[in-house]
């Protein structure tokens, strides 16, 4: 009785073990952390400013440290890294309209409308890169339920990235 005891009493720690294992594994393999991690890794430290969609499997990031943007796709599989004045400029784009957009050598197109229905908000970042002169990241997006949790919450990072792309252009 006592060594049929000792065995159920192994294989539910043996198996508690495994739960616990596959639970830190996935929670180390979420989307969002991966990305997060890749852009890390590509700027080599953390950065200020961030913007992740695991729906997508893109995220894009600014480290004034090093004055450097990296832009990722392919679930952070693939990249670029830019320096700053190598960015052209930025657009907040909500629902197919270009609502804000920050362009060197042009004055600000300041967002002045507020959309907390908005099916889409995406943010294109523009590279003078004849290769890769655009990188588009949904910052909301209701068909999918990309990364930020509302509208107003996209807007709200969105016009942080124009202000920060104003800021490193000038």
């Amino acid at each position: 009785m006592v060594d049929a005891l000792r065995i159920i009493l192994l294989v539910a720690l043996a198996a508690a073990a495994l739960t616990t294992a596959g639970l830190t594994l996935a929670w180390w393999m979420e989307p969002h952390r991966r990305l997060r991690r890749a852009l890390d890794k590509t700027l080599g430290g953390s950065c200020e400013v961030e913007a992740v969609s695991p729906a997508e499997g893109r995220a894009c990031a600014l480290d004034f440290d090093s004055g450097q943007a990296a832009v990722l796709w392919d679930r952070g599989a693939n990249g670029l890294v830019y320096e700053f004045d190598e960015i052209d400029g930025a657009e907040m784009i909500v629902d197919g309209h270009v609502l804000a957009r920050v362009r060197r050598g042009e004055a600000r197109r300041a967002l002045d409308v507020m959309a907390p229905d908005a099916g889409q908000v995406v943010l294109r970042l523009m590279f003078a890169d004849p290769r890769h002169p655009e990188f588009e990241l949904d910052l909301w997006n209701a068909a999918t339920g990309a990364s930020t949790g509302s509208p107003p919450e996209a807007l709200r990072l969105g016009r942080r990235w124009l202000s920060h792309v104003e800021a490193l252009m000038k």
